[in-house]
């Protein structure tokens, strides 16, 4: 039987996100004509580690169709958004022209930015549902690590590796922490606008233990400096989520007895 490559599953997965985006769009989820209006979309958790950002550059990876991207533009930086999705730049790009901003928006897999984006940051930033789609985070850190310049921060905000070791109802654990397998899924919806989004696709992911995370940085010298954990999502994300007085959302039937969310920060001291 012929074995599957990476690129095929990478390619199958943006296939599955060029189908996403339109409906992203629109869903309520990203309430995009509030964005629009000049809502940020962005939360605590990633402001309180970026800190005073204006008149920085900023590399933003796996941007989607670029509301956080858009979000740090208009809070003062100087923003380049990467994605692999054709379709998902597309609306970036319409969005900062609609705006009226300046950002630039690069269309490439992650792992090929260096070819595609050549200026080097102050700043190199990724969130939410970001390395879960990448099979080996080598590359990925050597590109942020080449992206940035002497002194620059890395920040990166994800769902914590415990999400993932769970099943599709998020009651019990499906997965070891150390799991190196591709985990394919049957699809026909997203997060963010439901089921039915379209036929059935296959979804391809990856689990990356913080070991293989932070060693992949410090490897590539990095220095890490801030390293938090959340009992709490600021996304209603996941099946059966409440939410808190203090904004977060948390699994109705875990609470706040399990991490879902972390923030990163490293510095290039080189």
């Amino acid at each position: 039987m012929k074995q599957t490559s990476s690129n095929e599953l990478i390619a199958a997965n943006r296939e599955l996100w060029n189908k996403r985006t339109a409906a992203h769009m629109d869903s309520q989820f990203y309430s995009n004509q509030e964005f629009i209006k000049g809502k940020s979309s962005l939360n605590e958790i990633e402001l309180s580690l970026l800190g005073d950002i204006r008149n920085k550059s900023l590399l933003h990876l796996q941007c989607h169709f670029g509301q956080d991207t858009l979000s740090l533009q208009r809070t003062g930086a100087q923003c380049t958004g990467v994605d692999f999705s054709d379709t998902a730049i597309d609306a970036a790009r319409e969005l900062n022209t609609q705006l009226g901003l300046n950002a630039r928006f690069v269309c490439c897999n992650v792992y090929d930015t260096l070819k595609y984006v050549q200026d080097t940051f102050d700043i190199v930033f990724t969130s939410y549902g970001t390395i879960g789609w990448l099979p080996e985070l080598e590359t990925w850190a050597r590109v942020i690590a080449e992206s940035l310049n002497p002194g620059g921060e890395f920040v990166i905000c994800d769902f914590h590796p415990y999400v993932w070791m769970m099943d599709e109802e998020y009651r019990n654990i499906k997965y070891s922490y150390f799991n190196k397998e591709t985990i394919e899924t049957d699809t026909t919806g997203s997060y963010a606008a439901g089921k039915d989004l379209h036929p059935p696709m296959k979804e391809y992911g990856w689990n990356h233990p913080f070991a293989d995370l932070l060693g992949s940085l410090l490897r590539e010298g990095l220095q890490l400096e801030i390293f938090n954990e959340y009992d709490g999502s600021p996304y209603n994300c996941f099946p059966e989520m409440e939410q808190y007085e203090d904004g977060m959302y948390r699994f109705k039937h875990w609470g706040k007895n399990i991490p879902l969310v972390y923030g990163i920060r490293f510095r290039k001291v080189k």
